[in-house]
């Protein structure tokens, strides 16, 4: 996949800098095609939550379902939980925390269960490439690390970012903290924006940043373009994308029959 990148980089640059993002001359690509899931979930693949927009592909829900303790973060709630919904139904074992500056609470897939609400735990902050959450501070901002720390958690087992552009500097940020170590997750369901005129509307700044995702140990193992924005928006590029990566490091119930790590 690597090579195959690369050759595709060279026949409609050659370069990054000179490759467009959503090219309007006849050229046929656009840049998800050089960002294809070429790994394979080892475990069960399956959709989780409602059928189109809000819906997540997930791996190996069954090893994470059997687990007497479990974390779940979602960044991004826009007044619809029914993938965090589906994945706690699924894992009664797991504790979910959702952020979300531009809502008061979960969707209601959530806040009318009182059996889920009592395992959910909901902040309305930002997540971003920096703290800023003093008294004056509004939003509330936390990088993903000090969200970590300030709830307790070592380890995230589902970890879900859709931040409408937000997600490439927060979680680069996060990446950088571990250095060379492992990230603590063990997949990563993550929607990825190129909105035209904006900073990240840029070939080489995306591909820098997922070599960086690639490189901190993440595989893409599914995609699924959000024609859901595409139709609303008549004449819109296809600027929105979900990703799901699994984390091929650590020591985890998806990359080990017998971890280590106990929850």
């Amino acid at each position: 996949m690597l090579e195959g990148r690369a050759k595709l980089i060279e026949k409609w640059g050659p370069t990054p800098d000179k490759v467009d993002p959503f090219p309007s001359h006849g050229e046929f690509y656009t840049i998800w095609d050089f960002f294809l899931p070429s790994f394979n979930c080892p475990h069960r693949l399956e959709r989780v939550g409602v059928m189109g927009d809000g819906g997540k592909w997930v791996c190996g829900l069954e090893r994470i379902a059997h687990k007497k303790k479990c974390v779940m973060y979602s960044f991004g709630i826009n007044g619809e939980s029914s993938f965090e919904a589906d994945m706690m139904k699924a894992a009664p074992g797991c504790e979910l925390y959702g952020y979300d500056f531009s809502v008061n609470s979960f969707g209601p897939e959530i806040e009318e269960d009182s059996e889920l609400k009592l395992r959910s735990h909901f902040f309305p902050f930002a997540l971003g490439p920096k703290d800023a959450h003093s008294p004056v501070d509004d939003p509330k901002m936390y990088t993903l690390r000090s969200l970590m720390e300030r709830n307790g958690h070592d380890f995230i087992d589902v970890l879900k970012i859709d931040i409408e552009g937000n997600e490439y500097d927060s979680f680069e940020t996060f990446i950088d903290s571990f250095g060379r170590e492992p990230l603590p997750i063990g997949q990563l369901q993550i929607e990825i924006h190129v909105f035209k005129d904006q900073p990240w509307n840029d070939f080489a700044k995306v591909l820098k940043w997922w070599e960086k995702v690639e490189a901190a140990g993440l595989r893409p193992f599914y995609s699924e373009s959000n024609l859901v924005y595409t139709n609303l928006i008549r004449g819109a590029r296809p600027e929105l994308i979900e990703y799901s990566f699994i984390n091929i490091r650590g020591d985890h119930e998806l990359v080990s029959s017998h971890p280590r790590r106990l929850h």
